[in-house]
């Protein structure tokens, strides 16, 4: 389901940005800075090749072929502009505060601090596939997803088994390949006796990033935004300003917690009406905390919604708040709360989960990693599945 707009970001004024399919339609609400953006991401919408290759690994190796010679111009520009920090290409490329504030809020996604490099390819990768594609949401919510996908393994004669878990390697029936949708630390635990000594110790060097304090409501209704734009996205950005954004993600990056973090607030329910029973919202945010953060968020992000939607907490049917520990043990590849699988700087972005040509492969040749340890990390994109098969198929099968 595609809402009407991928993206709004309210400000303290009352008006929002929104991030429109169209180039010109989201200059719209950028003023003077409608040129800007423009500039910025129309290189970027002239190649049809250039998303497969971000979504790929840097070392292709032979999972994929070579670039295509038509994509290398919007790769090079990409570069030039991506490798930077989101905070100083938002200054270069914009005078106001509205631009600024939308490309950041894309860009905090990153879980990094927005002064870090590589901060600014996130917000172009996101800005990128919101123009191309928009972002879309399945209709019921992710379980549906898992509903397809597991009533077309069925169907090819495959077996899913629940409620097991797996500790070692016996555990598992033989195979000619296994994959593991798991994180290097859990790995190392479960097939590390399959593995020599020295990968281990990579494994074990592998670096996890900050968590997310995640909450769910029942609302009695909308969330009653100032700026009526925001009813048009399923997803909102909560964060204000450039300033206030860096700020807030500077201390999470810290080991700190802000007062008034950065908010991710997604609405669904107002354009999929199977969320919700007539005339009520569901609704879910995070912020960033450091991993494995105690502290209770709730308060915090509530305060940034009441901030841009005055009157939400008096809609407010029922929460259910999950902080850091809550989402490890919901998920144990979200090693203190870290839902990026680890975190994703210069240095682990290309080495992910360590530096082999096929970053999906281990010195063991039936064995293969298939989550966002490996490239092109946390998402909603299902690539590390699909390269990481690439790589299986060809090494094992």
């Amino acid at each position: 389901m595609h809402p009407s707009a991928p993206l709004a970001h309210p400000l303290d004024d009352g008006s929002a940005a929104v991030l429109e399919r169209s180039l010109t339609a989201t200059g719209e609400s950028l003023g003077d800075d409608a040129r800007a953006w423009r500039k910025l991401f129309g290189p970027l919408l002239r190649s049809d090749k250039l998303i497969p290759q971000l979504l790929s690994p840097m070392t292709a190796g032979r999972v994929l072929p070579p670039p295509p010679v038509d994509a290398l111009p919007a790769l090079t520009y990409f570069a030039l502009k991506g490798l930077g920090s989101a905070e100083g290409l938002s200054r270069a490329s914009f005078e106001g505060d509205r631009a600024r504030a939308l490309f950041a809020g894309m860009a905090a996604h990153a879980l990094l601090p927005l002064r870090q490099r590589l901060t600014a390819g996130f917000g172009l990768t996101l800005g990128l596939l919101a123009h191309a594609f928009g972002w879309p949401f399945p209709q019921g919510g992710s379980q549906a997803i898992v509903s397809a996908l597991s009533a077309h393994l069925k169907e090819l004669g495959g077996e899913i088994v629940v409620g097991q878990r797996v500790r070692a390697m016996g555990d598992l029936p033989p195979a000619r390949a296994t994959l593991f949708d798991l994180t290097p630390r859990q790995i190392n635990a479960i097939a590390g006796d399959r593995l020599p000594a020295r990968f281990r110790r990579t494994y074990a060097r592998f670096r996890y990033g900050p968590g997310v304090f995640k909450v769910d409501w029942a609302l009695d209704g909308p969330i009653p935004w100032k700026a009526e734009e925001c009813t048009r996205a399923a997803t909102v950005h909560l964060g204000g300003t450039l300033d206030e954004m860096t700020s807030s993600e500077d201390a999470v990056g810290r080991g700190r917690h802000s007062d008034r973090p950065y908010v991710l607030v997604a609405q669904q329910s107002l354009f999929d009406p199977t969320r919700a029973p007539e005339g009520k919202q569901t609704v879910w945010a995070y912020c960033h905390v450091p991993g494995g953060s105690t502290v209770d968020m709730t308060a915090a992000i509530e305060s940034q919604i009441e901030r841009f939607a005055p009157g939400f907490c008096d809609r407010i049917l029922g929460r259910a708040s999950m902080g850091t520990q809550d989402m490890e043990r919901h998920n144990s590849n979200y090693i203190g709360g870290d839902i990026n699988g680890g975190v994703q700087d210069l240095s682990q972005m290309f080495r992910r989960p360590s530096a082999r040509w096929v970053p999906y492969s281990t010195p063991a040749k039936d064995i293969f990693v298939c989550s966002s340890s490996t490239p092109p990390g946390g998402g909603v994109h299902g690539m590390s599945g699909y390269h990481a098969a690439r790589a299986a198929l060809r090494r094992a099968f």
